[in-house]
């Protein structure tokens, strides 16, 4: 059996608040404003990641907005806040693990729809072996040129893919087409039913509905501070797309701190026990 097992995280409203709302509003753009011009391209059949990244490049420099530089994105990321717990989780799971078997191996991931020079520079940064994100080009003085990277719904399946090949870290960047490498079986390093998944919006269903299906654990989270989420995160259980739903609080013995722990027993005892 491989004794390794993934944890996949998604990253706005996962780990943190909205980092690109909070961006927004640290730039002085009219919030409201601004995700009504999204929807409008959405509406006109952008896709929604290009589409507010596209709006985020409009905005650099417009009216009283600075412009938009690297610098200025991953300024904001050292200040993103994350939910309760979550600095603190990524250890206290490794330590619980290795209390089981310090022969199994733990790894985190992250595979997001943000922004990568913001989730690169926050505070949790440093937990994940890889981390996958949206990206921009800059022009020589550093300021938002173009998009660079669009990581969105079935894109994310692809970064799936790559940790259970484990074709992960630097010396894979640039390298878009090894993620279709065939792999026999034997040459996997992460197979699906020992990852664990866990996310909050309509880009991480893919993945979800990938894991699930290869016998790996998908976890729903929610903000407990924002009933208007509820609902779409409701739908999640109703469409059997999660094992479970909880709200997006890390501290420990907390639900979602428990249920980490128990799918990582589940799958621990499935390597010791070679099923």
């Amino acid at each position: 059996m491989k004794k390794t097992i993934a944890v996949i995280f998604d990253f706005d409203d996962t780990l943190a608040p909205d980092s690109t709302t909070g961006l927004l509003k640290n730039l002085g753009v009219d919030v409201d404003a601004f995700w009504k011009n999204v929807q409008s391209m959405v509406d006109g059949d952008w896709d929604p990641v290009p589409a507010y990244l596209q709006a985020i490049m409009e905005e650099s420099g417009k009216g009283t907005v600075e412009k938009i530089t690297q610098k200025v994105l991953s300024d904001w990321g050292k200040e993103v806040p994350v939910f309760k717990g979550a600095s603190s989780i990524f250890n206290r799971l490794k330590k619980h693990v290795r209390g089981i078997d310090p022969g199994i191996k733990l790894e985190f991931y992250l595979i997001s729809s943000g922004i990568g020079d913001v989730i690169r520079n926050t505070s949790v940064a440093k937990n994940f072996t890889d981390i996958w994100c949206c990206e921009f080009a800059y022009d020589d003085v550093g300021e938002v040129q173009a998009l660079k990277k669009v990581i969105s719904f079935t894109d994310k399946t692809r970064y799936i893919f790559q940790i259970s090949k484990g074709f992960v870290g630097e010396s894979f960047r640039g390298q878009p087409f090894m993620v279709n490498k065939k792999i026999v079986d034997g040459e996997i390093r992460i197979p699906f039913d020992q990852m664990i998944v866990v996310g909050d919006g309509y880009t991480d269903v893919p993945c979800f509905s990938l894991v699930r299906k290869n016998g790996g654990f998908t976890i729903g989270v929610y903000d407990r501070h924002r009933p208007s989420r509820w609902g779409r995160a409701w739908e999640f259980i109703e469409d059997g797309r999660v094992s479970n739903l909880v709200s997006a609080d890390y501290s420990s013995r907390s639900d979602l701190s428990n249920v980490l722990v128990m799918a990582l027993e589940s799958i621990v005892r499935r390597i010791t026990e070679g099923k």
